[in-house]
């Protein structure tokens, strides 16, 4: 009998999945807008995925309310094709308190996109400010640091579709590209009629990292339809971000 017993425990032992604490917390804010609602669904499944692969804790919302509690618990906020202005003025308080005392922050796509001087705070954060854009377009984009970890999945020269933004830089603030777009592979003119747009040259990022007040900040241009949150190649890249916004970690030395 107690050789069955110790069977028995040993087998349960061996069967049982092993549970590993989450690392740390991340609050995902996605909401719906006019161009960009049919990636929510995709997005969070995939990045739930990604949550339990890398063992960290999500909070996926579309709900700008949960910035009234408590963000000193998430390592980390992503605007996941959601403007800064989408907060109230209270709320944009409480963010701008979070990085200043050492949160950090991740923003893709259509989070880059605020009316000028609205938040000249959130412009800074962002390090850029976005022009208007050409249509969707296939293009190239090239890595340029290939030691930060949200390029570690991509080819030099990666075959990508997406819109194009156009930046400028109206505060100086120094970033940290690392991957730029190469005009000669889409056309920078491509425009909806009554607008006119015009490329950056050879130095256009699409994807860069800096530091803002006490905090960590990654950008990702891209991403702009529900397709590619699928892509193993872009969600390897969101992930780099994540990982390094969140821990500081993965830079290779």
């Amino acid at each position: 009998m107690r050789k069955l017993l110790f069977g028995l425990c040993a087998w349960l032992l061996a069967t049982v999945p092993a549970y590993a604490d989450n690392q740390y917390k991340l609050l995902v804010l996605a909401m719906p807008g006019k161009y960009h609602y049919e990636y929510i669904p995709i997005a969070r499944d995939s990045l739930e995925t990604l949550a339990k692969l890398h063992a960290f804790e999500l909070t996926y919302t579309n709900k700008p309310e949960v910035f009234d509690g408590d963000l000193s618990q998430y390592a980390a906020i992503m605007f996941l094709n959601t403007p800064g202005e989408e907060l109230s003025e209270p709320r944009r308080k409480k963010f701008e308190d979070y990085m200043r005392n050492g949160g950090n922050a991740m923003l893709v796509h259509r989070a880059l996109i605020i009316p000028p001087n609205t938040w000249p705070w959130f412009e800074k954060l962002i390090g850029r400010r976005v022009g208007n854009h050409p249509m969707l377009q296939t293009g190239v984009a090239e890595v340029v640091d290939r030691k930060f970890p949200a390029t570690y999945g991509l080819p030099s020269r990666w075959v990508w579709s997406d819109e194009w933004y156009v930046f400028d830089n109206p505060y100086d603030i120094k970033i940290h590209p690392v991957l730029n777009v190469d005009e000669s592979t889409y056309d920078p003119t491509k425009i909806w009629p009554g607008q006119v747009t015009h490329g950056m040259g050879k130095d256009h990022p699409v994807a860069w990292y800096h530091t803002y007040e006490k905090g960590r900040v990654f950008i990702t241009s891209l991403g702009h339809n529900g397709e590619m949150y699928r892509d193993p190649q872009y969600l390897g890249h969101l992930m780099g971000g994540i990982y390094w916004t969140a821990t500081g970690k993965g830079i290779q030395q």
